[in-house]
């Protein structure tokens, strides 16, 4: 009777020393998955945390190097390349002087005329002698060697003709219609602030620095300007006209609704010479320079020695990418991240060879389906 009251005993306490390391190893186990779970939850938020950081400084970083070394090079060539400019023209120092004077008296009494001359006219005539030879390729085909540097090698191979003269006749109504009347509004806003027409001229090193600024501007407020425009409700009615063409030529650079023609294709340009009180040479030259510049970006081939157009082809392309001008903002704001995993990112470079980049880097191989 005893030994059969502790051998009943002995097993109820095994049986409950069993359950009692079971509960034991289970709660160590749940404690152990526990933290592991939050010390890998921890390292991943560090480390987001750690590249959200380094890539926000690594882009300041850039911007910094960028303009500093922009002001340090005006800084140590401005003289040299003023002397080589002039050497170049074989002429003196007061080159470009007499030749504003000559200009300036032809006009005496009519400023205005002069002021519209240079800021309508002009422009007008870089866009369309630039978008003219490239209109002769995409529409011809000629010459031919030009379509290898097609960034999108399968499109516009030539041009639909009835998009195109839908696009021209939009692109003449802007620039008469919306940019001429700008212009003259910006003739008196400038009149009013100080004289667009001085008789004499800024100094070569003064141009610079206000073309250096005018592009800083830009790129702030056409970035800004650009992303409101992709706003759903404001996409559909307004900036969907300019993404019909998802390869780009030249002339679509201005192609528009009338909206979006004022605040993120002309403000941008027209605010910078404003704010600075820019001479009307300065002025005109920048405008001149922005037309060719959106031409060049909107052109649909990387040709040598002329700028990159990969970045903004891409936006067309994509449309949720690269909202900017220099890239400088996309950077900071991370709204060039896909882009910088692309072919065309690797393509994005001064080309210096007659080699088209298409060739050299070539997009990967589709895979087999």
């Amino acid at each position: 009777m005893t030994l059969t009251y502790w051998t009943v005993y002995s097993v109820r306490v095994k049986v409950r020393d069993r359950r009692a390391t079971r509960r034991l190893l289970f709660t160590s186990k749940m404690t152990f998955n526990k933290d592991t779970n939050n010390r890998e939850a921890g390292d991943v938020n560090s480390r987001v945390k750690q590249e959200g950081n380094g890539g926000l400084w690594d882009s300041i970083t850039k911007a910094a190097f960028i303009m500093g070394s922009g002001i340090l090079l005006l800084a140590a060539f401005g003289n040299s390349l003023t002397w080589h400019l002039q050497r170049f023209w074989g002429a003196s120092g007061d080159f470009w002087q007499d030749l504003w004077t000559r200009l300036y008296l032809q006009y005496e009494g009519h400023p205005a005329s002069l002021f519209y001359l240079g800021t309508m006219l002009a422009p007008l005539v870089a866009f369309w002698a630039t978008n003219g030879l490239l209109l002769l390729v995409d529409v011809t085909g000629w010459p031919s060697f030009i379509t290898r540097y097609r960034v999108q090698a399968d499109k516009n191979s030539p041009v639909d003709q009835k998009k195109l003269w839908h696009a021209i006749r939009h692109v003449v109504f802007n620039q008469l219609m919306v940019s001429g009347p700008m212009v003259v509004g910006i003739y008196y806003l400038m009149s009013w602030r100080g004289d667009p027409l001085n008789a004499q001229l800024p100094t070569f090193h003064r141009g610079l620095m206000e073309l250096a600024v005018c592009s800083l501007v830009e790129e702030l407020m056409f970035y800004y300007s650009h992303r409101l425009f992709h706003h759903p409700t404001l996409y559909k009615h307004f900036h969907k006209q300019h993404h019909e063409w998802t390869a780009p030529i030249g002339l679509v650079s201005i192609y528009a609704h009338p909206l979006e023609h004022v605040l993120s294709n002309m403000l941008p340009a027209v605010s910078g010479p404003v704010l600075l009180g820019s001479h009307l040479s300065t002025t005109s030259l920048w405008y001149c320079l922005a037309f060719i510049s959106t031409s060049i970006s909107h052109c649909g081939y990387h040709l040598p020695f002329l700028p990159s157009p990969e970045f903004h082809d891409y936006h067309h392309l994509k449309f949720n990418q690269n909202f900017g001008v220099l890239g400088v903002l996309d950077r900071l704001h991370g709204t060039d991240g896909k882009f910088r995993q692309t072919k065309q990112y690797e393509r994005h470079a001064l080309l210096t060879s007659l080699t088209p980049l298409s060739e050299s880097i070539p997009d990967a191989p589709k895979k087999l389906q």
